[in-house]
């Protein structure tokens, strides 16, 4: 069986809409192979060619002085797209995520991501947890995810609670148990055996009997013959 590989990322930005001209300043990108983490990560930084608004500052605390050193996205689509491949592509609020990095595709000529590719937590947890608070923090304190460490919004530090976070989404770290994995390197089969199957080795024993015995039936009769004021003789 083939694995299955994911990429997990988040973005930070200039703002909320790339349409009016705000920038992708950074993505960080995280790998699961078979809803596993692999520690394999992408991480940049942006330029983005104009001012940064004091209130996207405050929430992910990247100023333009830090980031007018930083690469061009169109420097390191390559590197980007080559991380990407052709896995789906998991996001908090994913729309918003596809939205800047197609936009910053496209203005590095390049294909925008095919939206068929995006899976969106905030959507899987509406249907989990319908009139819960779906934000990352809200979702990491259902699931028990520490982020004492997330002091401000990181897109790397972001995609590696999200990591987290999909994995509990998705039924846990022990998804199928192994077996399919386990079946895959053995090549054999990753159904269990049936309950009827016995070793040529084992000895036949014969079955036991179930009922209970005369004496057994009598011993029975006589301890609730001395019982006391039963509580069942109370509803006759």
């Amino acid at each position: 069986m083939a694995s299955m590989r994911e990429i997990i990322f988040d973005t930070e930005t200039t703002g909320f809409d790339p349409k009016s001209g705000d920038r992708l300043v950074e993505i960080g990108c995280v790998e699961l192979i078979d809803r596993r983490e692999t520690g394999v990560t992408f991480h940049a930084y942006f330029n983005p060619e104009r001012d940064m608004p004091a209130a996207a500052e405050a929430v992910h605390g990247l100023s333009i002085q830090f980031l007018s050193d930083k690469p061009l996205f169109a420097t390191r689509v390559d590197e980007l797209m080559e991380f990407l491949g052709d896995a789906p592509l998991v996001a908090h609020n994913a729309a918003f995520d596809f939205g800047f990095v197609n936009a910053e595709l496209a203005r590095a000529g390049r294909r925008a991501l095919d939206m068929t590719r995006m899976c969106c937590t905030v959507q899987m947890a509406r249907k989990l947890h319908p009139g819960a608070k779906h934000s990352l923090d809200a979702l990491c304190t259902r699931y028990g995810i520490d982020r004492s460490h997330r002091v401000k919004h990181g897109a790397l530090l972001d995609a590696e609670l999200l990591a987290h976070l999909y994995i509990e989404m998705t039924g846990g770290r022990q998804i199928g148990l192994g077996l399919a994995a386990s079946a895959a390197r053995t090549g054999a089969s990753a159904s269990p055996a049936p309950a009827t199957s016995r070793g040529a080795d084992r000895p036949f024993r014969e079955p036991r009997p179930h009922m209970a015995s005369t004496a057994e039936i009598a011993r029975h009769a006589e301890f609730v013959a001395g019982l006391n004021q039963p509580l069942w003789l109370d509803t006759v």
